[in-house]
């Protein structure tokens, strides 16, 4: 058979696979659909519960980001006996979603059974991965395993010093996501004053839609989680990746369209409740970029943890561009005004009055 017939018949089996990948990922979306309802409802009838946790397995990552704080190069895998136990806690606080991350977290020797267990306990799986370690065995694990949600960040078209997360290098990652993925993929491109080339972003949008994924689009942000402010070439990108994304989540992006504008947001910041974070080292922390506040063991996190977090104001709310707390803090928007803020310091393991000085 001539070479040009060979690719022809090679493209029409991707597409019917890709297809078929399509409907299968729509069918069991259904599922996940009724599962996130039940979720919401859960969390309008009873507030001492987290909505979302992240929960970290290891710290290392085989790639390194220029903007990223959230990596090393030589950390080990947390042990999974000490990752089950730490999902059992999360089950027993009333956690609706786990979220794994990292570092990558497909370094993991074992993420599988993780996720795994996060199902067993009657949580929905999440996983961010760079997307460097996939694979058609890899993608089929994970289906095994249960994962029902996938994003992959990509920071540009072509490898810079800024990141090697590129849509060139990625792209056939993508591909196999398409023809064998079970579970809902998102595809996050970013602007921002670290990215060289922020027309980027739309072209990676536009070709994860392509791919029947969905797109959102992030803001990068500083150490400590605020906005590092958008140039007008950044502000077109945003604007046209955003007018992409019809779905769900995706959507909810107001409180970046406020900080795009230069207008802090007033909000009610339920981090340490509605969201936690629990690092390698099995501490419960406010967000990613507030590591040490409030700094306490999961084991011994309580439902008075919980309230007392739930009514505590934090001073870097108004700035803040993490979008996972901003909506799994959504659901409380409407009741329950907190105190007066207080100013978090971040690493310390401790919150201070708003206007105290951090020594």
């Amino acid at each position: 058979m001539p070479r040009a017939q060979v690719r022809s018949v090679q493209a029409i089996a991707m597409l019917s696979i890709g297809f078929r990948a399509r409907v299968r990922r729509k069918l069991l979306g259904l599922q996940r659909a009724s599962r996130e309802a039940r979720m919401i409802l859960k969390a309008l009838a009873d507030k001492d519960h987290p909505v979302l946790a992240h929960l970290i397995p290891t710290r290392r990552c085989n790639i390194a980001c220029a903007y990223c704080n959230e990596y090393d190069d030589f950390s080990r895998p947390v042990p999974i006996e000490v990752l089950s136990r730490r999902t059992d806690l999360l089950a027993d606080l009333g956690v609706s979603c786990v979220t794994l991350s990292g570092g990558e977290p497909l370094l993991h020797p074992q993420l599988d059974d993780l996720i795994r267990h996060i199902r067993a306990r009657g949580m929905i799986a999440g996983l961010i991965t760079n997307g460097y370690l996939i694979g058609p065995r890899r993608i089929e694990g994970l289906n095994e395993a249960g994962l029902e949600y996938l994003q992959i960040s990509i920071d540009n078209l072509e490898p810079d010093q800024t990141s090697m997360k590129s849509l060139r290098v990625l792209d056939r990652k993508l591909e196999m996501l398409a023809g064998h993925a079970d579970f809902d993929v998102n595809i996050n491109s970013v602007v921002g004053a670290d990215i060289p080339n922020p027309g980027d972003a739309y072209t990676v949008a536009c070709r994860a839609l392509e791919l029947g994924f969905t797109s959102t689009i992030g803001v990068i942000h500083d150490g400590e989680g605020q906005l590092k402010p958008l140039s007008k070439a950044e502000r077109l990108v945003y604007d046209k990746v955003k007018a992409l994304s019809k779905r769900g989540y995706s959507r909810l992006t107001y409180f970046q369209d406020n900080l795009v504008e230069g207008r802090t947001n007033k909000w009610h910041c339920r981090a340490g409740a509605r969201y936690v974070y629990i690092c390698e080292d099995g501490l419960v922390h406010y967000c990613s970029q507030q590591r040490g506040a409030p700094g306490i063991p999961l084991e011994s996190y309580t439902v008075e943890n919980i309230r007392e977090s739930y009514s505590t104001a934090k001073s870097c709310a108004p700035a803040c561009t993490v979008s996972c707390v901003h909506k799994a803090s959504l659901v409380d928007f409407w009741r329950d005004p907190q105190g007066p803020p207080t100013d978090v310091q971040a690493g310390s393991g401790s919150i201070l009055p708003a206007g105290a000085e951090l020594n």
